[in-house]
């Protein structure tokens, strides 16, 4: 703990309060979290699911904040305790050459949390440190100090401690002896000055139009900065705004360093569109795309979909496990109504009872094989198995459009996302697995679950899965704890997620 030098007003004040609320997985292979907080009066809380356990980890720290709304007045940062960088200052362990760092202003209770959710602090500290602390929120402060005589004590403010904060030399000192600074007069304080990119946009530049600008994307950019996804389209739309203003600027003002900036922002704006380009897809031609999509071709990703609605409107049984087998053999026999299976093929989709499915498909006349179920489930890949769908010869209808060449690319496309790493290591249901294919196929390039990213809604799912809609979330939890799923956040009609950059070369994305 930094301590200060004897004497000063640190030493008559108490260190600020901190209190942590974390958010940690339980162990591998389970959606379970584990809520904890760093006040000994608190115990641990496990919830089923990362999204549940955010929610009960913020209404945690608000019930820490209702009870202790206001901050004491009487406290100093308890940033300063922790011994942060900017407090080392003050105890001559940097050169001279450094700046020290001065606490500032009225103390306050911040909060702060990390990008990911993982955990939320809440502090007492000085607004200065606060406003310094990237990320931080006010959520109250404490009560102003008075003037005093010298050698009178500062009467409190009611519902604070005795003593106010005097962190800056702006305030007025509780310590006797020591002199009362003067305020800076009002008339030498100059307006503040806007910025863009580290620098100083001076109040007389003109035109006043080039000047707005500059101020515009200055703001525009520090707005960019507060997001919680990044917009590679807005940022190179920056970019370009930015090499444009500021070689006006280097023109009006004979600057060549501006000029220099404008050439650099004009090439990130370039690399920021191209990477924009990779992430959706549309990539000119001659250049590989940032992501290696087992299906390349946008053509492919709308068959794809064809196919996972032609199974859902034509599977003879119910139930997800159907389904998914169905989807199998509907993908190894399209466009001439048969194909080769093999054992592996059916018993590696994680189907309860195989032989009984394969038995039922074959009774009501959907499939048809030249021996029996259990010859098919011995066969080997040296030796496979003819099978014959007839719904699905030529000239029956409904019929599928892809052509001959495809087939063989939909059907690994398939079998790799079912057949998936985690999935298989895990012993994932069927039921986990075509929720799997289904949301591979309906999202944005860069991951993200609908046509915008807004979210798919779930009676859409559960009907694409065949599954009540009591039994979608844990198949939602499952594929989030697989690393198939982030940034999951159900409601009660849409669920709103990303799919993780593991899979991504898994999925077709939806175009216009």
């Amino acid at each position: 703990m930094t301590q200060a030098a004897a004497g000063s007003p640190l030493d008559e004040r108490v260190p600020g309060r901190r209190w942590t609320v974390r958010l940690d997985p339980v162990g591998r292979g389970s959606a379970e979290v584990r809520v904890s907080c760093s006040r000994p009066a608190c115990a641990e809380q496990r919830l089923p699911s990362a999204a549940a356990g955010r929610t009960a980890a913020v209404a945690h720290l608000k019930a820490h904040l209702r009870a202790d709304p206001t901050p004491r007045a009487d406290a100093y940062c308890a940033c300063r305790a922790d011994g942060c960088g900017a407090h080392l200052a003050d105890t001559g362990r940097h050169t001279r050459t450094e700046q020290s760092w001065r606490c500032g202003g009225p103390v306050v209770l911040a909060v702060i949390n990390d990008r990911v959710g993982r955990w939320w602090q809440a502090l007492e500290c000085c607004s200065r440190c606060a406003a310094a602390t990237p990320g931080a929120q006010t959520a109250a402060t404490s009560q102003p100090s008075t003037s005093r005589p010298p050698g009178r004590p500062v009467p409190a403010p009611a519902g604070v401690g005795t003593g106010a904060p005097q962190f800056s030399d702006q305030q007025v000192s509780t310590v006797a002896g020591v002199p009362t600074p003067r305020p800076v007069p009002a008339r030498q304080r100059r307006r503040p000055e806007g910025r863009v990119a580290q620098r100083v946009i001076p109040h007389d530049l003109r035109p006043v139009s080039l000047r707005d600008e500059l101020v515009e994307l200055g703001r525009l950019f520090r707005t960019y900065q507060k997001r919680a996804e990044p917009d590679l389209s807005v940022l190179a739309d920056l970019q370009e705004r930015k090499a444009r203003a500021f070689l006006t600027w280097s023109d009006v003002s004979c600057d060549v360093t501006l000029r220099l900036e404008a050439q650099r922002a004009e090439q990130a704006a370039a690399v920021i569109r191209r990477q924009h380009a990779h992430r959706t897809g549309c990539v000119p031609e001659g250049e590989e795309p940032g992501v290696a999509r087992l299906l390349p071709v946008p053509v492919q990703w709308g068959y794809a979909r064809s196919v996972l609605a032609h199974v859902a409107a034509h599977t003879p049984l119910p139930g997800p496990e159907a389904r998914l087998l169905v989807l199998m053999l509907t993908l190894r026999t399209a466009h001439t109504g048969t194909g080769n299976l093999v054992g592996q093929d059916v018993t590696g989709l994680g189907l309860t009872d195989p032989e009984d499915l394969l038995e039922t498909l074959t009774g009501c006349g959907w499939l048809e094989i030249p021996g029996t179920v259990a010859d098919l489930l011995a066969s080997r890949p040296e030796n496979p198995t003819p099978i014959t769908v007839p719904s699905l010869t030529p000239g029956a209808e409904p019929s599928l459009t892809f052509g001959r060449k495809t087939r063989p690319k939909l059907s690994g496309w398939a079998q790799r996302v079912v057949s998936d790493k985690k999935l298989r290591k895990k012993k994932a249901p069927a039921a986990t697995r075509l929720l799997a294919l289904t949301l591979a196929t309906r999202t944005t390039p860069e991951g993200h679950l609908g046509p915008d990213g807004e979210g798919l809604p779930l009676d859409s799912l559960t009907d694409q899965v065949a599954l009540p809609p009591g039994e979608l979330l844990p198949l939602i939890d499952q594929l989030t704890a697989l690393d198939w799923l982030t940034d999951t956040s159900p409601t009660e009609t849409h669920l709103t997620a990303r799919l993780t950059d593991r899979v991504l070369p898994l999925t077709c994305p939806l175009t216009e």
